[in-house]
């Protein structure tokens, strides 16, 4: 069931509020105590400056136009989803989501600027086939089964996780190219600069609430929400990417108006409320209506969170690259209104922590830098140090397949 879009003056604060009232409901805890810990932390310490930056959007490509590398990053923050299929995806590729689906961003771009037609225009992504998906990722779509009749013989049938995730990814490029040609657009580029203009027109405070608003009520593929327990939950996670990393790119020195996200709330998918559960933010002990409080059993051993904080355990290179070449493991596999719970957690305790820095708490003069960080900043923060430590990579994430929102 999908709720009802939140009012146009309240897009943004709709997320922030629909979050903490699910997060109390289930009762999930965020302590201050905790939020001081992590603060305080030689892991947060050590790691804030040197990884919250990494945001994984330097590409080694040359667009001919500035709406060429709008339009890029536009389909690239649409398909920014698979974290549920983490696992196959590196036994297949040696890669995970965001990894993959970077690559296959890039090999249409570069068909495309290869004379292949504009595979990343609206009529390219409407034809996209689930052949030509798996012909630019690089992956196989096919299982082997025995046969029914002779005995040690195999055969190949279409199926298995990737399979499915290329027809997640298919269907979102043709749906998503029907749309933006029937409504007169030639790619997802000239809407979102579309959209952009019309949050100019605004007061500053409200503009980044009607980039949002266009985003998520035009391509279904940004509807990130869902009705929990009666009450909505909006997320929007891959349309706040999508502003803030034309923020990144185009920031410095805008050529059109790109709204501040610095109050954004946080692009919440898998990897931030699992890592902000082991890291002890997330108390789910007390989560019992939906079965939270078992997904991720010894999370709250004292000792394994003071272990995680502390600093990154010493490892050679060697080690450290094994770590990056084992493929992980998958998580709980988890009910979509498991995920939005847990999702909907997250933005809520980055929302305080940032609060807790910014003054809620006391922190020492060593920490008065913490007054400036942003809810970006710690949401990126989170996502790179979850890939940095050897430790960190191994703990569990959760899953949830058959999903285009994350």
């Amino acid at each position: 069931m999908e709720p009802d879009f939140p009012s146009s003056r309240t897009f943004v604060s709709s997320i922030k509020e629909s979050c903490r009232i699910a997060t109390v409901a289930a009762h999930i805890k965020v302590e201050d105590a905790a939020i001081r810990r992590l603060l305080e932390s030689p892991s947060f310490q050590s790691s804030f400056h040197r990884v919250s930056g990494s945001h994984g959007l330097a590409f080694p490509l040359k667009f001919p136009s500035l709406l060429s590398e709008l339009n890029f990053l536009s389909v690239l923050s649409l398909l920014n989803f698979a974290s549920g299929y983490r696992v196959p995806l590196h036994e297949q590729t040696g890669r995970g989501a965001w990894d993959n689906i970077r690559a296959f961003t890039f090999s249409l771009y570069l068909s495309s600027a290869t004379g292949q037609g504009d595979l990343l225009s609206a009529k390219g992504m409407k034809t996209m086939s689930e052949q030509q998906v798996a012909q630019h990722m690089g992956v196989t779509i096919h299982v082997e089964r025995p046969h029914e009749k002779i005995p040690g013989l195999t055969v190949g049938e279409l199926g298995g996780p990737i399979y499915e995730l290329v027809k997640l990814i298919s269907s979102t490029l043709i749906e998503t190219g029907q749309i933006l040609e029937a409504s007169g657009y030639s790619d997802l580029g000239s809407f979102v600069l579309e959209s952009l203009k019309e949050g100019a027109k605004a007061d500053p405070s409200a503009s980044l609430g009607i980039v949002l608003e266009r985003l998520v009520r035009a391509i279904p593929a940004f509807r990130d929400m869902a009705v929990v327990n009666g009450k909505p939950v909006y997320c929007f996670k891959k349309a706040l990417f999508l502003i803030h990393a034309v923020k990144i790119r185009f920031g410095s020195s805008p050529p059109f108006h790109i709204p501040s996200t610095a109050q954004a709330p946080v692009f919440t998918d898998n990897v931030l409320p699992s890592l902000l559960v082991h890291l002890g933010v997330l108390d789910l002990t007390g989560a019992t209506s939906h079965e939270l409080h078992d997904l991720f059993p010894g999370a709250e051993s004292e000792d394994k969170i003071n272990t995680l904080l502390a600093s990154p355990p010493e490892a050679s290179q060697a080690v450290a690259q094994d770590t990056k070449k084992t493929p992980p493991k998958d998580g709980p596999v988890l009910t979509t209104e498991q995920a939005y719970l847990l999702r909907a957690a997250a933005v809520h305790a980055c929302e305080r922590i940032v609060q807790y820095a910014r003054g809620d708490g006391q922190l020492s003069k060593e920490q008065t830098w913490l007054k400036n960080i942003t809810l970006p900043e710690l949401d990126i923060w989170l996502w790179a140090v979850a890939k940095d430590r050897p430790d960190y990579r191994k703990l569990e994430r959760f899953v949830l397949r058959g999903t285009v929102f994350f």
